[in-house]
């Protein structure tokens, strides 16, 4: 590990973003340029004091998961990714499928999309990043690890998970996770990630394995959805997907249904949110 190398570098990186890359509030006059440490601490998930310490060259050998944070935070390219890891004493991941790194094109787009709910999503249903409308409406994603990761995990397995849509919606939202994935599975066929979340997921939930079994296949573009929140109530939403050229990630938009009151409903949800945020 290269502490001086890796202190330089972040330092130079964080000078050379301004609130807006990251979509935050341009704030008071700055003295210095760029972000300051606390946001980048912010956005990365950590405490300000390890971050300053990784900055001024006596912090402690980064994890893999607080590198990948850090190249989100920092809105670092792959190949900048790549740098940050090698300067850590860690192998930079494979960029092949399977590569969790979130560009700064998709987290600009999150950043824009401030009174929408977006995120970006893998193929197999893990989510990437949320912009804070997505939080705001499903909850914070990031505490999640091993298979509860995946959205069709948690839909099957913990049938609880289902509650924040109406009943009549579940049995077409299991049909339609399933049809995805089933396209996913035959894209990416012999692939571990993929092979161990099906293989689970039969084992554990009778429904999965009747619906696998039916061997639907669509890919998910655009969809309908209603989310009974609890604090604004019922939202009607039009998911659309967008994918990357790879489509191993998707960005997901949520935006309201026309004929309905969702515009009005997102509004006071963004409210609510940025209180609880402050």
């Amino acid at each position: 590990m290269d502490r001086t190398e890796l202190a330089d570098f972040l330092r130079r990186r964080r000078e050379q973003l301004v609130p807006a890359d990251v979509g935050l509030p341009p704030g008071v006059r700055r003295r210095t340029p760029g972000l300051r440490r606390d946001e980048v601490a912010l956005l990365a998930g950590m405490s300000t004091d390890y971050y300053t310490r990784l900055e001024q060259a006596r912090g402690p050998h980064p994890s893999t998961s607080v590198l990948g944070s850090l190249a989100r935070a920092l809105r670092l390219t792959d190949d900048q990714r790549d740098h940050l890891y090698l300067l850590s004493g860690q192998v930079p991941p494979l960029r092949a499928v399977g590569d969790k790194h979130v560009g700064p094109g998709l987290l600009h787009l999150l950043d824009k999309l401030d009174d929408t709910p977006a995120c970006v999503i893998s193929d197999l249903g893990e989510v990437l990043m949320q912009n804070r409308m997505h939080v705001a409406l499903f909850g914070d994603e990031s505490a999640f690890s091993g298979l509860e990761r995946y959205l069709p995990w948690r839909y099957f397995v913990h049938p609880e998970e289902r509650s924040m849509f109406p009943e009549e919606e579940h049995e077409r939202l299991a049909a339609n996770q399933i049809a995805d994935l089933r396209a996913t599975a035959a894209r990416r066929a012999g692939d571990a990630d993929v092979t161990e979340l099906v293989t689970r997921l039969r084992e554990r939930s009778s429904e999965f394995a009747a619906l696998w079994d039916r061997h639907d296949v669509a890919v998910r573009r655009s969809d309908t959805k209603s989310v009974l929140h609890a604090e604004v109530g019922r939202i009607d939403l039009v998911c659309e997907t967008l994918l990357t050229p790879s489509a191993y990630q998707h960005l997901l938009v949520y935006l309201p249904q026309p004929g309905s009151d969702a515009r009005a409903r997102l509004d006071v949800l963004r409210v609510i949110g940025t209180q609880q945020m402050v």
